[in-house]
């Protein structure tokens, strides 16, 4: 498990980051062998990787 801002995500159900744009574009990280590199900076986190394998984040400015 890694920690990330405030919250504790289990990247072992991760398979990807979905990263939000301000201008409402998105895209998705696969973190795959990326576990030890994982920092997305200053924003919100939404975790729902027991749902569906996302970690969804939400830059500053964006959240």
């Amino acid at each position: 498990m890694h920690k990330i801002t405030s919250s504790t995500i289990d990247l072992s159900k991760v398979r990807a980051v979905v990263y939000h744009l301000p201008d409402g574009d998105s895209f998705a990280i696969p973190i795959e062998n990326f576990e030890q590199f994982f920092e997305l900076g200053v924003g919100k986190v939404c975790d729902t990787s027991e749902v569906d394998g996302f970690v969804h984040f939400f830059p500053r400015g964006n959240a």
